[in-house]
């Protein structure tokens, strides 16, 4: 019902605001690296989505906030115009949080407004009210994946803060215990995978492709790989075997000279880990999370394993334990058959970034209840590792 609509609007614009409840201002304008971006950035970008893509299109003398802001929040949109290039949004001193809190408020007020018209009155819309009620489900999604993003950046910012501070951060699940280390045995054949065109709710254009593929029989284990796993894994000298790891893994640890996933630190020949409570010692229990893909290829060929394709993933997520770790696939980030854009600047949304990247599925603690499905493709650059990336382990079965 539209009714509905409404509701899941204000409910999703209001979590963006609840995660960020607990900063102090001068939080909302840190960005320690080019990935990651104040707090103020993601509030104010989710909200010109919103002004951009439908109320300056559809809403009658509708008038923007700011008339720079376009240039100050627009992400990567090159159809829409100029931008401020990423590596440089902690350098937004201004606008101050307050005025990105008015800027939000006046977006919502005349979201409400172009709701109603499409509610009560929807023969007066100059488009078709299904394709409009699309594009502000897209929106909302949208701004969910930059809720997952806020909490992922906040935790950087404090994570590389000396105090290491703690914060409460709400909508941030817990992990539970990885107890069970069973695998599961799935037969191999010919496999649907992909978002079909019946498909029940939203999904983003990337899923869409409905496909066969041909699999062969494999094993994949229930549950992630835990810290305590992945501690022997450290303690076995993982990261200084070359055997272990692919050429550009390699490079990549000699470059930083990782030894640990991030946020993990030795205090007193103790591991340590950040986490929003502060400097803790490790919990051996949780799933290891903060790894890249080189980390957790490498992780895998320790254990005579390797990564499950993003097809095998799919296959067996009815028998696995999924939800708290996004988890890397050997599968590099491609279109699935017959993968077309959306007209317009929409369509520069996730095509575009379709090459050197590799795919991830499930979610995480971080991801908003009901945001994830089976046919979610995440997507990141091999080296990165500041999400709740994790790992689960595959195997070809034996005949």
């Amino acid at each position: 019902m539209m009714s509905d609509l409404l509701n899941q609007f204000r409910l999703v614009r209001a979590a963006s605001e609840s995660i960020c409840q607990n900063l102090e201002a001068e939080d909302y304008v840190v960005q320690p690296v080019i990935d990651v971006s104040p707090p103020k950035w993601h509030l104010a970008h989710t909200s010109w989505f919103f002004e951009t893509f439908l109320l300056t299109e559809y809403l009658p003398g509708y008038e923007v906030f700011h008339p720079a802001w376009g240039f100050l929040f627009n992400s990567y949109y090159e159809a829409v115009g100029a931008r401020v290039p990423r590596a440089d949004r902690g350098n937004l001193s201004r606008p101050t949080v307050e005025e990105v809190y008015a800027y939000r408020r006046h977006v919502d007020d005349a979201m409400m407004q172009l709701l109603d018209r499409l509610i009560n009155t929807p023969d007066t819309l100059c488009q078709p009210s299904s394709e409009l009620e699309a594009l502000i489900v897209l929106g909302m999604n949208h701004e969910q994946q930059h809720q997952e993003l806020l909490i992922t950046d906040i935790k950087y910012i404090l994570g590389h803060n000396p105090l290491l501070p703690p914060l409460d951060i709400p909508l941030l699940r817990q992990a539970g215990g990885v107890t069970d280390d069973a695998w599961v045995a799935v037969d191999g054949g010919v496999v649907s995978i992909g978002a079909s065109q019946a498909e029940s709710g939203f999904t983003f254009d990337n899923e869409h492709g409905e496909h066969k593929q041909y699999l062969a029989p494999f094993q994949i284990r229930r549950s992630l790989v835990s810290n305590a796993e992945y501690l022997a894994f450290i303690n076995d000298g993982g990261y200084r075997r070359c055997d272990l790891w692919h050429s550009d893994g390699w490079y990549w640890l000699q470059e930083t000279q990782a030894e640990a996933p991030l946020y993990w630190q030795k205090r007193d020949h103790e591991w340590m880990a950040y986490d929003f409570n502060g400097l803790r010692p490790i919990e051996l229990d949780l799933p290891v999370a903060h790894v890249n893909f080189y980390e957790a290829s490498a992780f895998a060929a320790w254990r005579d394993c390797r990564l499950p394709s993003e097809a095998e993933w799919e296959v067996a997520s009815e028998r696995i334990n999924w939800g708290e770790r996004w988890e890397w696939t050997n599968s590099a980030y491609l279109p699935y058959p017959g993968f077309t854009t959306a007209t317009g600047a929409v369509g520069e949304y996730n095509g575009k970034f379709m090459v050197n990247q590799m795919v991830l599925r499930g979610g995480s603690v971080a991801t908003p209840e009901g945001h994830s499905r089976k046919t979610y493709r995440n997507f990141f650059q091999p080296e990165l590792r500041w999400q709740y990336m994790g790992i689960r382990l595959a195997r070809s079965s034996v005949e």
